[in-house]
């Protein structure tokens, strides 16, 4: 797929071959909703807690006496049915991670840069370079290559100038290429792709033994 390679004013400036085993894949909706829900479930921290009735603080003694009033028999005051009490059945901390095999996982992202590459979803620059930080000049970059669509930048490293531009502008974040991910390339309208991150990217998911 031939695709045109333009600058940061938004003009074309030549033209770059993206790799058909990684831009050109049949979309399997199904491997990136997979890949989707492992990312986001192991997000979760999963420290939720409610106290037991054998650890709410409460007094031991019996709440009232057995006979007499005309009420149930309860011993504590810590039973789940009272306001105070114990929670039955409530959350424990435990972990949400999910296990899913490298090579899935690079044939979700393969998939969703192959739908966003069919809908000329992904832009690419031939450098984002800026000498300061300066979040308007980055803002009327944006506006020249996606208009008011939300955008993902990626780099191939660390871009302090860059990061920082961006960092205030809503619906727009920036990556590193070599930390693509299923939820920021699913998460946007847009994806920006300077040449060297189109490199990396291609390396780490092109057909190669190791990433086969």
């Amino acid at each position: 797929m031939e695709v045109p390679v333009k600058n940061t004013a938004g003009e074309q400036v030549g033209t770059v071959t993206l790799d058909a085993t990684i831009f050109e894949v049949e979309v399997n909706t199904g491997l990136m909703h997979q890949a989707y829900v492992r990312q986001m479930a192991n997000a979760r921290l999963g420290t939720h807690k409610t106290k037991s009735r054998g650890e709410v603080d409460l007094t031991k003694a019996k709440w009232y006496r057995q006979k007499g009033t005309g009420r149930a028999r309860h011993g504590a005051r810590s039973a789940p049915i009272f306001v105070g009490g114990g929670v039955a059945h409530g959350p424990r901390p435990h972990s949400y991670d999910k296990k899913m095999p490298r090579k899935m996982r690079h044939q979700a992202l393969r998939s969703a840069l192959s739908a966003l590459a069919a809908d000329n979803q992904i832009v690419i620059v031939d450098e984002m370079v800026m000498d300061a930080p300066k979040t308007s000049t980055m803002r009327d970059m944006l506006r020249n290559l996606v208009g008011d669509h939300s955008a993902l930048v990626l780099l191939s490293e660390r871009n302090e100038a860059v990061e920082r531009s961006v960092r205030n502008l809503d619906n727009t974040r920036t990556l590193r290429a070599s930390y693509l991910n299923i939820r920021d390339l699913l998460s946007h309208d847009r994806v920006i792709i300077p040449k060297d991150a189109l490199d990396i990217i291609q390396v780490h998911l092109g057909t190669t033994p190791e990433n086969k």
